[in-house]
């Protein structure tokens, strides 16, 4: 007679009872929020213009700082401060998405 269900019972899951799933789960959960924590907690720095423009963000990805040698505010080349803070910014937050990759790709978590 079939009961239906999962066949071989919860054997379907390598073997682990649903307890043993959600005990893991939890455990990786709290670990994921300590490594997102400890990520926020960190900051990047990028620098352009050859030092005269630098910009600080979290792992959280928050601008925290723009600092602008005053050397480097030509009024007449505003569209060239532009970019270079843009290209500063932007690279801050790529050493920010790089260190979020490396700590959270060890989790291997599809769709993550």
């Amino acid at each position: 007679m079939s009961r239906g269900g999962f066949p071989g019972g919860m054997g379907g899951f390598g073997g682990m009872n649903m307890n043993q799933i959600m005990k893991q789960a939890k455990k990786m959960q709290e670990e994921m929020e300590k490594s997102q924590e400890n990520l926020a907690s960190q900051t990047f720095e990028s620098t352009a213009g050859g030092g005269a423009i630098s910009a600080k963000v979290n792992g959280a990805k928050e601008l925290l700082e723009v600092k602008l040698n005053k050397d480097i505010v030509d009024p007449d080349d505003v569209e060239m401060l532009q970019d270079l803070i843009i290209t500063c910014i932007n690279d801050a937050f790529k050493k920010a998405d790089a260190a979020s990759n490396a700590e959270f790709g060890k989790y291997n978590i599809p769709g993550l």
